[in-house]
């Protein structure tokens, strides 16, 4: 089975589901080679899946918690820009089809607003 998303909508839920369990491994096969993660207000870019599975530790302090539900999905052919509160993604649709961040931005302090 292929790491990622079939859209960019369940690779949201499915960052959520990595991050609420504390999977670093399935966190790490969300993204792609050259992908950048940003978690916090500090300027350090964790890039590629090895630096993100060993920097999990770090991130489950600055991002305890991740609630999916982009506010607008924008997609043109295999790449979309997932808007929403407290998150700017960038996710590329592979050639297996499957969807992965290429650039994740993640605002901590930010507590989504309840529905």
């Amino acid at each position: 089975m292929t790491a990622g998303g079939q859209t960019p909508e369940e690779l949201e839920t499915l960052l959520e589901d990595a991050l609420l369990m504390r999977d670093a491994e399935a966190l790490a096969q969300l993204f792609e080679d050259a992908s950048v993660l940003v978690a916090g207000p500090g300027p350090r870019q964790i890039r590629g899946p090895g630096e993100i599975a060993e920097a999990a530790g770090e991130l489950w302090q600055r991002q305890p918690g991740y609630l999916a539900g982009p506010r607008r999905v924008l997609q043109a052919r295999d790449t979309a820009l997932l808007l929403g509160d407290g998150i700017i993604n960038v996710a590329r649709r592979g050639p297996d089809g499957s969807w992965k961040y290429a650039i994740s931005v993640l605002h901590a302090g930010h507590t989504p607003a309840a529905s």
